[in-house]
């Protein structure tokens, strides 16, 4: 047994003694932390402290006898390789044979074992906890304890949570005061019938506030509560963090600071007639707490506030996405370079871009870790390269590239598939169908208010065409120099009711992925904008943000529609007159050629 694999032994050894001490059957490690976070700081990464599974999504539920991990399909291939030689099973989500947790969890349990199992109630959201509730009830009468945090016992050099300083997000970049956001809140809060709200998500308090931290790895967050009530805003956060600055800041806007961990206290002792809280996104203990108020269990307003961006924030988009553009250019010339001389690596190239990208103005950081695969690495469709699983780029076949950046006006999200030299006629027949759902989707115009959901399949009908698919979504939101994925909008086969409406992001990232041989995926940041407005209603198009080239050597260019060329030519001829002008002869020549029409 290798060295971590014997962590994660001895790990489950004294988690299991400390859950006989609990008389407790199972114990659920879900991703989040009590803010329900998609990336968590490393106090609350119990799942992957337990398992060893590094991804982003994923279950981890340990019993007396046996465990397992559920993650989805973007994670099969990492998780299995992860998972290797440790207790766990991977349970694959969405795949028919796969058991449910609470099925999972009514099958494992033996003779003599209690019926009771447990989980950290701050860091599973209400809404969740009792679907789970219910089902291991009806599985056998199992009952799920969440009043107890077993890592504090059993993870012994456990972080403490961050205490990172915060900093003011200026009106240069935010575009709307705090107290026209919290004038908003309010009116929505009274729509909804609630006198105030909880607030537990991260970027919505930064969004709130024009607050930026840095408390989550590539999100410019930080760690904290808000109440917002009738008359009064409390930020429940750590003193540390706040700075003189900061702290006259936050008086001069009206807001009130208490410590992070009196928000238990503070919800008891809310003396407003009703509080709004979010079963989705508040965690249970919360969310189960009352005081002498009313719960209003309703989504929160602010992600669709939030969604919509202002003309500052889409001002800013623009400039980012040209400074962004700016970089990745330089980098795709220097990878034409750089790879036949044969001396680079999946990880080197990564480092090489956010070195280009360090160098933009009003650069902070990168906004995902990256993702770069070549050939079958880029069929694992989260692969990130480590130095275990790092591989020499060879002039030929695909690199997958999927990156980002944090710019002070703009969060930056872009894939490209890049051949890297001869390629076979299925690696050119894979990306042109991508590329065909791409720009389909693109060039759409549709009703203002669509759902997601019935823009999802425009990404995806060439490749049904063809017996094929992928299984993640075509598009998430994304922030202004907040959180990469944010909605509550999608683009995806899953059924998601938020509206598509103007002034929202959202990114066009169809793929496909050939497990052993490598994939393909084209993704660009799109702005939602007005189109026409006929006697049939409001009509809403895209306007691409993303600025860099498409590559057009692999494309099969019979399979393009006139109008799937059109729309890929009027892109480039976009791209080379807005970039052309920040870059030195080399590398507009350089442009002019990967945007030469086709």
């Amino acid at each position: 047994m290798t060295k971590n694999k014997q962590i994660i032994a001895d790990r489950l050894a004294a988690l299991r003694e400390e859950m006989r001490r609990e008389n407790l059957s199972a114990f659920i490690f879900p991703s989040s932390d009590p803010h329900m976070s998609e990336y968590v700081p490393s106090r609350w990464e119990g799942r992957k402290w337990i398992s060893g599974f590094d991804g982003s999504a994923g279950t981890a539920v340990v019993t007396l006898h046996s465990a397992a991990l559920w993650t989805d399909s973007r994670y099969f291939i990492a998780a299995e390789e992860q998972l290797e030689g440790t207790e766990f099973q991977l349970m694959r989500e969405r795949v028919d044979s796969t058991p449910s947790i609470p099925e999972w969890i009514s099958r494992e349990l033996q003779d003599g074992d209690s019926t009771e199992i447990g989980v950290d109630g701050m860091c599973m959201p209400l809404a969740e906890a009792e679907d789970m509730k219910a089902a291991l009830r009806h599985l056998g009468g199992i009952t799920m304890r969440t009043n107890l945090d077993i890592l504090e016992r059993v993870w012994n050099d456990r972080p403490s949570v961050p205490l990172n300083p915060v900093e003011i997000h200026s009106m240069e970049f935010a575009g709307e005061s705090v107290a026209d956001k919290l004038s908003r809140i309010r009116h929505e809060l009274l729509r909804l019938g609630a006198g105030g709200m909880l607030m537990t998500q991260l970027d919505d308090i930064a969004w709130t506030l024009n607050l930026r931290g840095s408390d989550v790895h590539c999100t410019p967050v930080f760690v904290a509560w808000l109440i917002v009530a009738e008359d009064t805003v409390v930020l429940f956060i750590k003193d540390e963090k706040l700075s003189p600055e900061v702290k006259d800041y936050l008086h001069n806007e009206g807001i009130a600071i208490d410590d992070y961990d009196n928000i238990i206290d503070a919800l008891n002792s809310y003396d407003g007639y009703s509080l709004l809280i979010d079963p989705a996104t508040t965690n249970c203990t919360l969310a189960q707490l009352r005081g002498n108020f009313n719960a209003v269990n309703a989504p929160s307003p602010v992600p669709a506030m939030k969604a919509i961006k202002n003309k500052v924030e889409c001002d800013g988009y623009r400039n980012a996405m040209l400074r962004d553009g700016v970089a990745l250019v330089k980098f795709l010339k220097w990878l034409d370079e750089a790879v036949p001389r044969g001396k680079e690596t999946e990880l080197s190239v990564s480092e090489k871009l956010r070195q280009l990208r360090s160098e933009q103005k009003l650069f902070r950081d990168i906004s995902f870790d990256t993702i770069a695969g070549y050939e079958e690495h880029g069929a694992i469709v989260h692969y990130e390269p480590t130095p275990d699983t790092d591989v020499p780029l060879r002039p030929d076949g695909f690199l997958l590239l999927d990156s980002g950046a944090q710019y002070s006006d703009g969060t930056t999200d872009i894939t490209r598939t890049i051949q890297l030299g001869p390629v076979s006629d299925l690696h050119r027949r894979v990306y042109t169908l991508v590329l065909k759902g791409h720009l389909s989707l693109q060039n759409l115009c549709f009703p203002r208010g669509a759902a997601g959901t019935q823009l999802d399949a425009v990404a995806r009908t060439a490749m049904w065409r063809e017996g094929m698919n992928f299984m993640h979504g075509t598009g998430h939101g994304v922030g202004s120099y907040l959180s990469v994925h944010e909605g509550p909008h999608q683009i995806r086969q899953e059924y998601r009711p938020a509206p598509m409406l103007e002034g929202m992001t959202v990114t066009d990232e169809p793929g496909l992925y050939l497990a052993g041989k490598f994939g393909v995926r084209i993704e660009n940041v799109l702005l939602t904008v007005p189109y026409m407005t006929t006697e049939f209603g409001s009509f809403l198009r895209f306007e691409p943000l993303t600025l860099c080239p498409i590559d057009t050597q692999p494309i099969l260019v019979d399979m393009l529609t006139v109008e799937e060329r059109r729309c890929l030519n009027a892109y480039h001829e976009m791209v080379y007159q807005r970039l052309a002008p920040l870059l030195d002869s080399d590398e507009r020549e350089w442009l002019a050629g990967k945007t030469e029409a086709i």
